[in-house]
């Protein structure tokens, strides 16, 4: 019995059969970093924006290179997700163009997309809208990472908490899906924010849940923090207490796609234990059976 609501067991019920997910490097940047909002990313952000594990050839080579891989023999249907950088900013036209390529055969049946809230608009809702008419299921995942726009600030985010609102009913007036990215153990994080992030997201019309722990990776601004004795980041048993509490207060029906981060290994200065991602998985699975709890078992309407 799965004790919350997972994103594979929601695929598979959709789908009627095992959907996994292929992720992609479309070329795009961020307006974090080319000047349009900022410079540097947000903090946590390394040189490929949460890319690490992509590799930089045409999007079509990508997912055709997935699926003739051992890894293309795991299952017959696949949800092509554009994970690097911010993957709605660019031209309309481009953006087509970019996610036509992803749509190298009947296999791919969806198509997730990596953005933040400044850059969702009507035209892009009407663009991703158009897909789902030709029968594919669209989900886009929106970076919010705290509700406290002081925190929000600090990790030069960019944006604010009322444009994750404001990007949220643009993409709902079309009916797409949205998953909400919230992490844990960032600089400054006050008392009351996990709650509030738990509130905000129950009131929110999103559908899906991704929960990150704050890693440190080379190269980042982050990263000179921790090296500096500046930060200090979250540890596995905090990090699990916060997971389980959000688990068993959000909506039930909410979700839920991750609820700890692929840390690149080869990059992670600390914590150390997020890069073992089975053991916190399985730290997190084994205290829900043993006390059994579930999803959105303290949920108040």
């Amino acid at each position: 019995m799965d004790r919350y609501n997972k994103l594979n067991t929601f695929l598979k019920n959709k789908f009627g059969e095992r959907v996994l997910k292929i992720c992609v490097d479309g070329g795009f940047t961020c307006p974090n970093r080319d000047g349009k909002c900022g410079r540097g990313g947000c903090i946590f952000c390394g040189e490929r924006g949460s890319g690490e594990h992509t590799k930089r050839i045409s999007i079509a080579d990508q997912v055709n290179k997935h699926l003739q891989s051992y890894r293309g023999q795991r299952a017959s249907k696949f949800v092509v997700y554009f994970q690097s950088f911010t993957n709605t900013y660019d031209t309309i036209e481009n953006l087509k163009q970019k996610y036509d390529q992803a749509l190298v055969c009947d296999k791919i049946v969806g198509l997730a997309i990596a953005t933040r809230p400044d850059c969702i608009d009507e035209a892009v809702a009407k663009l991703l809208a158009e897909y789902q008419k030709q029968g594919l299921y669209v989900w886009v995942e929106l970076g919010l990472q705290t509700t406290n726009d002081k925190v929000g600030k600090f990790i030069n985010r960019g944006y604010s908490t009322q444009d994750f609102v404001d990007a949220t009913k643009v993409l709902r007036k079309y009916n797409i899906d949205i998953v909400a990215h919230i992490m844990l153990g960032l600089p400054n994080e006050e008392e009351n924010d996990l709650q509030d992030a738990i509130n905000f997201v129950n009131e929110q019309d999103i559908q899906g849940l991704k929960i990150h722990s704050t890693y440190v990776i080379e190269g980042t601004a982050l990263a000179k923090l921790y090296k500096d004795g500046k930060y200090q980041p979250i540890q596995l048993d905090d990090y699990i207490e916060k997971v389980l509490n959000i688990l068993q207060n959000i909506r039930p029906e909410i979700v839920v796609h991750r609820i700890t981060g692929d840390a690149p290994k080869d990059l992670l200065l600390a914590p150390s234990w997020s890069a073992h991602k089975k053991l916190v998985l399985n730290r997190i699975e084994n205290i829900m059976a043993s006390e059994n709890l579930s999803q959105g078992v303290n949920f108040k309407k």
